[in-house]
């Protein structure tokens, strides 16, 4: 595996540990994480959204993203960029997240 996809990879596992506090469902699987761009020096942007514009954890979730992908090997700083388009749905959700929340 090249060493972009094994980033990418490991970009994608921590987002996996990233919960909000609200909701016992990863914020991959809810569908909040819409683009995730690394760069050739290691920077990482990460285009996401919230379930409600008002979330009351957005900074806490923000920071908890920094943290982890920020401690990715050959992650040189993150970058969080909180987007409200397209608006989020629970259709963004994967069948798993479905399935844990109990809309299947």
């Amino acid at each position: 595996m090249n060493e972009f996809l094994e980033k990418e990879e490991q970009v994608l596992k921590m987002l996996k540990t990233v919960f909000d506090p609200e909701i016992p469902v990863n914020i991959y699987d809810l569908g909040l994480i819409y683009k995730i761009d690394i760069a050739d020096d290691g920077v990482c942007t990460i285009d996401m959204t919230l379930t409600a514009p008002s979330c009351p954890a957005a900074d806490f979730l923000v920071e908890d993203i920094e943290q982890k992908v920020g401690s990715v090997e050959g992650i040189s700083k993150v970058i969080v960029n909180i987007v409200f388009e397209p608006e989020w749905t629970k259709d963004m959700m994967s069948e798993e997240a479905k399935l844990e929340l109990g809309f299947l």
